[in-house]
C-alpha cells in the first residue's frame, strides 16, 4: 500500500471517530435536554395542580361558610318558633299552677 493510501485511511478513520464522538455528544446533550424538559414539565404540572387545589380549597371553604350561615339562620328560626311556643304555654302553665293552689 502506498503512503498516500495509508494516510487517506488514517484520515478516514479519524473522521469516522470524530463523527461518532460528535454523534455521542449530541445524543448525550439531547438526553440531558429531554430530562430537563421533562423535569420542567413535571414542575409546571405540580405548580398548576397546587394552584387548582388552592382555588378548590377556597371555594370549598366559601361554600362551607355559606352552608353554615344558612343552617344557622334556619336553626335561629326554629329556636324562635320553639321559644314562642314555650312562652305561649308558660301562661297556661302559670294559670294552671295558680288554679291548683287556689283550689287546694
Amino acid at each position: 500500500m502506498s503512503f498516500e493510501a495509508i494516510t487517506d485511511i488514517a484520515q478516514a478513520e479519524a473522521e469516522a471517530k470524530a463523527t461518532v464522538s460528535n454523534a455521542e455528544a449530541r445524543a448525550k446533550q439531547m438526553l440531558a435536554d429531554a430530562e430537563s424538559a421533562g423535569k420542567a414539565a413535571v414542575e409546571a404540572a405540580c405548580a398548576k395542580a397546587e394552584g387548582e387545589l388552592a382555588q378548590l380549597k377556597v371555594k370549598a371553604e366559601e361554600k362551607a361558610a355559606g352552608d353554615a350561615e344558612a343552617l344557622d339562620r334556619e336553626l335561629e328560626k326554629e329556636k324562635a318558633a320553639l321559644r314562642a311556643k314555650a312562652e305561649a304555654r308558660l301562661d297556661q302553665a302559670a294559670a294552671l299552677v295558680v288554679e291548683r293552689i287556689v283550689n287546694s
